[in-house]
C-alpha cells in the first residue's frame, strides 16, 4: 500500500507543514501523516503571526524558500510593523490572519508541492533498527519505512485539557491525544517532561460594545512578510483595546479554589511570558489592570480572540470574570479557555541539526523541543525538514549560526542550554540583532538556500537585484551634494540644526531625525534621482548608511567569536580523560556533544575556563 519514502513527517501543525515542504521542494519524497486532514496548519492559539522578534524568523523562513510567509500574507487582515519608534534591529512585522483562509492556504500549497503525499492517521510508534529509524507505525498497524522520519508532535502527546476541576485527554479542545511515541522513546532512553499551555475564550463579537473600546487599525503601507510579489489587502479588520478591571480580578479569585494551576493537578511548566489571566493577577497583585486585545479571527466570522485573557478556570467563573470587561457587558462565550498540559524532550538531546543524539535519522521540531509559538516551530520544522532530506540524501547538513538567524540562534540556545518553560524568541536573545534584521533576512539566507536547491530562482533574481539596486542607492547618495538654501527649510521642520556650507546627502541621513523618503521628497532632484527604485531598496540602503558604524563593530565581533566556531571537537572526543574539568561540564559536555568550541561555550553551566582546559587539549 505504501511506497519506501525518504522522509516521513508526522503531524501537521506549522512545524509539520515547513517540515514536509522543505523536503519535498529539495526533491525527497516525502510523506506527512496527520490524525486529521481538516486542520492541517491549525491556528491552535491566536490568529496572528509575528510580532516582536517572530516577525524577524517569519521573513528568516520566507528567505529560505518556506511557506509560512506567504500564507500569512494571503489570509492578512491587518499587518502592523512593531516598534518603528526604535531602530530598525527592532522593527518587527505582525499580521492579524484570518484562521480558516490561514489553514486553507496552506493546505492549497502543500497540495500544489510535488513529491508530496498525505495520510490520515495517529502515528504510534517508530520503527527502529540498530539505533536507526526505519519508518512509522500508525494506530492502523502500518508500517511505512523511510530514511528520515521527522516528529512535529506539537501539544498532542499525551495531552490533558483542563478546565477548572474537569480533565480528559486531547491535542486541542475536541481532538483527541496521540499515545505510544513517548512511551518508546523513553524505553530507548529518552529522556521527557512536561509543559503547559493555554488559550483564552472564544467570544461572539456581536454580544461587545466597541464605542467603549480604543481601536487599533493596522498600517497604512501592508508591508506583509514575504520578500516575493505577494498581492496585500485592499481593506484591513480593526483589532480593539480594553482592560481588566478590580471587579474582573475580584470574580477571576472566586475560582481560585478549583484551579487545576493552583490545586496542583497540572504539573508541566507554563510559558512565563504568556502567562494565564489567573496567574498574573496572582504575580502582579499590585496591578489594578490588565491589558486585552479584541483580536476578530477572520474576515467573514463574528468569533472573536481575547488576547490576555488565556485561562483555565471554570467555565461559569469566566464567564462572569468576562461580563465584568468594559464593553464585554452583554458578552457571549462560544467556548471556554482551556490549559493544555502535554509531554516534551528536553532538546539537549538534539544534535544541531535537530536530529537525535540517540536515534540515527530520527528528527524533533516544534513544541516537542520545548519551544512556544507558531513562529518558533515553523522554523525548526524547516531546519529539520531540510536536514532530513540532506541525511536520507548522504548530503553534508546544515546549521545556521548565531551570527547568521534568529533561527540559529533558537536552535543554538534549545541544543546548548536546553529549557526548563516553553521557550519564546525575543530580540534579546540574539547578540548580533543589528545585523539580523526583519529588512535583510533575504540578502542574509536566500543564496545559502538557493544553493541548497530550496529558495527558487525567483528569489534568488530579487536578491541580486536589491544587492545592486542598494550599491546604486548608496552611490547616489555619496555623490549627491545640497545647498543650505535648498535643505534648511526642511531641517526648520524637524527641527535639526541647518548647515552652512554645501553637503552630501549621505552625512545628512546619519542625523537621527533625518528620513531619506522625507529628504527626497523635500528635494526635488533628489526624488529623480531615486524614481525608479523599490521602497525596500531605498530603506536598505538608508539602514546601511545610518547605521553602517554598528554594523561593521557587529562584523567584527562576530569575527573574533567565529575563531571558536571554527574550532571543531571531534564526534569521538572522550570529555572523561580530561580530570582539570569538572563534574558537570563533563557530563554536560558528553551528553550535548557539541560540534565546536563556540557551541561548547555557550552550554549553560560550562565557564570560560572550562573552554580554555578543551583548547589545551585539542593542541591549541
Amino acid at each position: 500500500m505504501f511506497p519506501e519514502y525518504d522522509v516521513i513527517v508526522v503531524g501537521a501543525g506549522h512545524a509539520g507543514c515547513e517540515a514536509a515542504a522543505a523536503a519535498a521542494n529539495l526533491g525527497s519524497k516525502t510523506l506527512l501523516v496527520t490524525m486529521n486532514m481538516q486542520t492541517i496548519a491549525q491556528m491552535s492559539c491566536n490568529p496572528a503571526m509575528g510580532g516582536i522578534a517572530k516577525g524577524q524568523i517569519v521573513r528568516e523562513i520566507d528567505a529560505m524558500g518556506g511557506y509560512s510567509g506567504i500564507v500569512s500574507d494571503l489570509s492578512t487582515i491587518q499587518f502592523r510593523m512593531l516598534n518603528r519608534s526604535k531602530g530598525p534591529a527592532m522593527w518587527s512585522p505582525r499580521t492579524q490572519n484570518d484562521r480558516m483562509l490561514f489553514h486553507l492556504k496552506w493546505r492549497e500549497m502543500l497540495e500544489k508541492t510535488p513529491n508530496l503525499d498525505f495520510y490520515q492517521d495517529m502515528v504510534k510508534g517508530m520503527l527502529i533498527t540498530d539505533g536507526r529509524c526505519m519508518g512509522v507505525v500508525t494506530g492502523l498497524g502500518h508500517e511505512i519505512k523511510a530514511k528520515s522520519v521527522v516528529l512535529t508532535n506539537g501539544t498532542f502527546l499525551n495531552g490533558i485539557v483542563h478546565i477548572g476541576e474537569k480533565n480528559f485527554g486531547g491535542g486541542r479542545m475536541a481532538e483527541k491525544a496521540a499515545t505510544g511515541i513517548t512511551e518508546q522513546l523513553v524505553s530507548l532512553g529518552f529522556e521527557s517532561d512536561r509543559l503547559k499551555t493555554g488559550t483564552p475564550p472564544r467570544i461572539d463579537g456581536r454580544s461587545l460594545d466597541y464605542s467603549k473600546m480604543e481601536e487599533q487599525p493596522g498600517d497604512e503601507e501592508v508591508v506583509g512578510f514575504s520578500f516575493l510579489d505577494i498581492e496585500k489587502p485592499k481593506a484591513q479588520r480593526s483589532c480593539w483595546i480594553t482592560y481588566t478591571n478590580q471587579a474582573v480580578h475580584d470574580v477571576l479569585k472566586t475560582g481560585f479554589d478549583r484551579s487545576p494551576m493552583f490545586a496542583g493537578r497540572i504539573d508541566g511548566v507554563g510559558p512565563r511570558y504568556c502567562p494565564s489571566i489567573e496567574d498574573k493577577i496572582n504575580r502582579f497583585a499590585e496591578r489594578d489592570r490588565h491589558q486585552l486585545f479584541v483580536e476578530p479571527e477572520g474576515w467573514n466570522t463574528v468569533e472573536i480572540y481575547v488576547n490576555g485573557f488565556s485561562t483555565s478556570l471554570p467555565e461559569e467563573t469566566q464567564y462572569e470574570a468576562l461580563r465584568n470587561i468594559v464593553g464585554f457587558e452583554k458578552v457571549k462565550m462560544f467556548r471556554p479557555g482551556y490549559a493544555i498540559e502535554y509531554d516534551f524532550f528536553p532538546p539537549t538531546q538534539l544534535k544541531y541539526t535537530l536530529e537525535t543524539n540517540l536515534i540515527q535519522n530520527l528528527f524533533f521540531a516544534g513544541q516537542i523541543n520545548g519551544t512556544t509559538g507558531y513562529e518558533e516551530a515553523a522554523c525548526q520544522g524547516l531546519m529539520a525538514g531540510i536536514n532530513a532530506h540532506q541525511k536520507a540524501k548522504d548530503l553534508a547538513p546544515v546549521v545556521l549560526k548565531r551570527s547568521d538567524a534568529y533561527i540559529g540562534v533558537l536552535i543554538d540556545d534549545l541544543v546548548g542550554k536546553g529549557t526548563q518553560e516553553p521557550y519564546r524568541m525575543f530580540t534579546s536573545r540574539a547578540e548580533f540583532r543589528t545585523l539580523l534584521r526583519q529588512d535583510n533576512a533575504d540578502l542574509r539566507l536566500t543564496e545559502l538556500s538557493y544553493r541548497l536547491g530550496l529558495a527558487s530562482q525567483e528569489r534568488m533574481d530579487k536578491v541580486i537585484n536589491k544587492r545592486n539596486s542598494v550599491e546604486e542607492i548608496k552611490t547616489i547618495l555619496k555623490e549627491f551634494a545640497v545647498e543650505p538654501e535648498e535643505i534648511n527649510s526642511y531641517f526648520t521642520t524637524i527641527n535639526s540644526s541647518p548647515i552652512t556650507e554645501k553637503q552630501k546627502v549621505q552625512k545628512i541621513l546619519l542625523r537621527p531625525d533625518v528620513e531619506l523618503s522625507e529628504l527626497a521628497n523635500s528635494l526635488p532632484k533628489l526624488r529623480d534621482a531615486l524614481s525608479g527604485f523599490t521602497t525596500d531598496s531605498l530603506e536598505q540602503a538608508s539602514i546601511q548608511i545610518k547605521y553602517a558604524t554598528y554594523i561593521e563593530k557587529e562584523k567584527e565581533l562576530v569575527k573574533k567569536m567565529s575563531q571558536l566556531e571554527e574550532l571543531e571537537i571531534p564526534e569521538t572526543f572522550d570529555y572523561k580523560k580530561i580530570a582539570s574539568l569538572g563534574n558537570e561540564a563533563r557530563e554536560k559536555l558528553a551528553k550535548i556533544k557539541p560540534k565546536t568550541l563556540g557551541q561548547a561555550s555557550r552550554i549553560s553551566g560550562i565557564n570560560p575556563s572550562d573552554v580554555q582546559i578543551l583548547m589545551v587539549f585539542m593542541g591549541r
